[in-house]
């Protein structure tokens, strides 16, 4: 919005590298700070929807995001520890994508893993996850960029 409202330019495509160099760059800015999303009354909608994507089962496997994230964290999946879905470290650099992505694109590979529908990049449905997920992670500190399994 920034480059397109204040400068006149095109926007970043969805996981362009200069994107994620900038989100990388403003994140690392934040680095040791504490996740404090905002305590707005106005984005209760948001962070409900948020909530219910999460609980939500989908796919062709029926499964929530909960189910892997808080009734199974610290186990195995796939010979990775399945952690408990904190965003943190976005955008992170993944052994598995041997480049850095966006919490977008981890949201969408959990999505195609549980064979549900996935969603573009920008779609609300991941803007209220995202923040629904900052708000379970509220406290920790960024740690932007990451590297993960």
């Amino acid at each position: 919005m920034c480059r397109t409202q204040n400068q006149g330019a095109a926007p970043l495509p969805y996981e362009s590298k200069e994107l994620l160099a900038l989100s990388a760059f403003v994140g690392m800015q934040s680095r040791g700070q504490p996740i404090s999303p905002p305590d707005d009354d106005r984005l209760t909608p948001f962070h409900e929807a948020g909530r219910a994507t999460y609980n939500r089962r989908q796919g062709q496997l029926n499964l929530s995001c909960g189910q892997c994230h808080d009734d199974n964290w610290g186990k195995r999946l796939a010979g990775n520890i399945i952690p408990q879905a904190h965003p943190n470290g976005y955008p992170l650099y993944r052994l598995e994508w041997q480049s850095i992505g966006s919490l977008q694109r981890r949201l969408r590979n959990c999505l195609i893993g549980m064979r549900a529908e996935h969603y573009d990049y920008g779609a609300p449905e991941y803007v209220d996850l995202e923040l629904y997920l900052m708000w379970r992670a509220r406290g920790m500190p960024m740690e932007t960029p990451a590297v993960r399994p």
